[in-house]
């Protein structure tokens, strides 16, 4: 399995700054960096789909974006072993180190009024959210494993009471799977749309053990909104 990383210098400086701030602003402040690094959070992904799931970015930015972020050390280039054979783009695992920091930049920035939640989100988003917004004051020492067939993509997320563990997976082991899209699944944890109403416009089918799904779209409550005067 051949690995490419390029770790040369970034080639120029926006800050003259010693702050770790500014350090990780040079690292992926440029427009769509930080949201190329959530997209590989749960794996590697290829060029193609990470411009499927960053709507808006040009097949040319999204190249820019790649080999700064491959300059700085937080992701690889390397090519999937025969019969795949192709390219794909994976974080490093200091790469994986930024996840804490992006929940909490998403956490603090869903209390802006002007958070709108109803706005598309890739599947990657979806995941990342619930280990960002996961209560587990509601959880209360439940356990439960479920799946997610968001087109394409599979995913299992194992609550343990403690923490949601959200991983790229075949969801036919969990107890309960959603086979939905993101912005539906989004709609019923975020904007309590009722399971019915999803199901009768044909856009969830929900698999195994109902009542876990209904006590699954309670755990993500977002948090409260700024007050602005």
């Amino acid at each position: 399995m051949k690995l490419e990383n390029v770790t040369e210098a970034p080639p120029k400086r926006w800050y003259d700054d010693a702050c770790g701030t500014a350090m990780a602003l040079e690292l992926v402040g440029e427009r769509w960096s930080l949201l190329v690094v959530r997209e590989l959070m749960f794996g590697p992904r290829r060029f193609g789909e990470l411009k499927a799931n960053l709507g808006g970015i040009s097949a040319n930015v999204l190249t820019q974006r790649l080999e700064g972020l491959a300059r700085a050390g937080i992701l690889i280039r390397r090519v999937l072993p025969s019969p795949a054979s192709v390219q794909v783009y994976e974080l490093t695992p200091w790469g994986y180190e930024s996840e804490t920091a992006i929940r909490e930049l998403g956490r603090w920035a869903a209390r802006s009024p002007a958070h709108d939640p109803t706005l598309p989100l890739s599947a990657a988003s979806l995941m990342l959210s619930f280990r960002t917004m996961f209560s587990r004051q509601r959880a209360d020492g439940w356990a439960a494993v479920v799946g997610f067939r968001l087109g394409g993509e599979g995913f299992v997320g194992r609550i343990d009471g403690e923490w949601i563990h959200v991983v790229r997976a075949d969801p036919s082991v969990a107890d309960v799977t959603f086979d939905s899209d993101p912005m539906t699944i989004a709609s019923l944890v975020y904007g309590a749309r009722p399971l019915p109403e999803a199901e009768a416009a044909g856009t969830l089918q929900i698999t195994g053990n109902r009542a876990l799904a209904e006590r699954f779209v309670t755990l993500f409550p977002l948090p409260d909104k700024v007050a602005v005067e």
